[in-house]
């Protein structure tokens, strides 16, 4: 393996189908304009985020039955090298739907349980994968089931072999997370106000509620706010960034892209941060999960802010 390999683990991937409809009305038969099938997963979108801007990766995942099966046909399609672990439940999907106006519909898929045997496999795998690593990024819901504190007894079971542990929940299995102290996490907005318990309304919140988890653990909070943009919290202070988007196509990986630029590009500081954000919006403006290739990212829209205006209030 190349050096500053990106391992990603996904516990719970699916098959993510996206239909683009001109109207989402309740109760009609409505036909759709177009429809993509693409491999799913917070820590899927990474990887194929980072593979579409020829950063080292391996994503290691669950696949079951035949969904899973088509999920790893997908994947190796893409080129993704593929940690694939065999689990008796099914791979699950889930559907998209797109309005012109950039309004998007999700319907997911709990998932299947996973068993202790499945998961000391999982891990086994990501060991495997980590020997010229960098990171390890856990990624996505947690399987019904799984107990919410699998994600912290990972991260510290990585981070006690040397590898920085970044974490994308939510939920109890993100407070867990936190307190095992993983090098960086990127909670939403939503998910920050749930971790702490309280509206996230303003700059101010998302920098309170960001050094709240610090304390609790985190080393590193990236914030991802929509069409806020995003806030990084770390050691060395607050910086705050926007890169608007002319005509939104889907938000869905979106903040998947901005994980994976912002790792890419060294995970520290105002430079992370703005190609983080660029990914993101590149995203953003593609259609279903496309993830952004170099041609697709524009730089030049990025607004950092080292001296943030705390008192900002979010987009409703």
């Amino acid at each position: 393996m190349n050096q500053h390999v990106i391992v990603t683990l996904t516990l719970n991937p699916s098959l993510d189908r996206t239909i683009e409809v001109d109207r989402l009305v309740h109760g009609t038969v409505i036909r759709a304009t177009s429809a993509r099938l693409d491999p799913g997963g917070k820590g899927v979108n990474v990887s194929r985020a980072l593979l579409a801007n020829d950063v080292p990766t391996v994503a290691v995942v669950t696949a079951g039955g035949a969904d899973g099966d088509q999920l790893v046909h997908l994947l190796e399609a893409d080129g993704i090298p593929l940690g694939a672990v065999r689990v008796a439940g099914r791979t699950r999907s889930n559907i998209t739907v797109v309005e012109p106006d950039g309004v998007v519909t999700k319907l997911n898929e709990p998932g299947e349980p996973l068993s202790r045997e499945e998961l000391d496999a999982v891990a086994d795998r990501v060991l495997a994968e980590m020997g010229s690593a960098s990171w390890v990024v856990t990624c996505g819901s947690v399987p019904p089931g799984v107990p919410t504190g699998i994600y912290a007894r990972m991260c510290e079971f990585f981070t006690a072999a040397g590898v920085r542990v970044a974490v994308d929940t939510s939920g109890p299995a993100l407070l867990a997370a936190v307190e095992a102290r993983p090098f960086l996490i990127k909670p939403n907005r939503e998910e920050l106000a749930e971790a702490v318990g309280r509206p996230v309304d303003s700059v101010g919140d998302v920098v309170e509620a960001a050094e709240e988890l610090r304390d609790r653990g985190a080393g590193t909070v990236l914030a991802s706010l929509g069409a806020d943009g995003a806030v990084l919290v770390e050691e060395e202070g607050v910086t705050i960034g926007e890169a608007p988007v002319a005509v939104p196509r889907s938000t869905v990986g979106a903040g998947d892209a901005l994980l994976a630029g912002f790792l890419a590009a060294g995970a520290r500081g105002a430079p992370a941060l703005a190609e983080g954000l660029a990914w993101g919006a590149a995203a953003v403006g593609l259609p279903a999960s496309r993830m952004p290739r170099p041609e697709d990212i524009r730089r030049d829209i990025v607004r950092i802010h080292t001296r943030p205006d705390l008192g900002r209030s979010l987009i409703a």
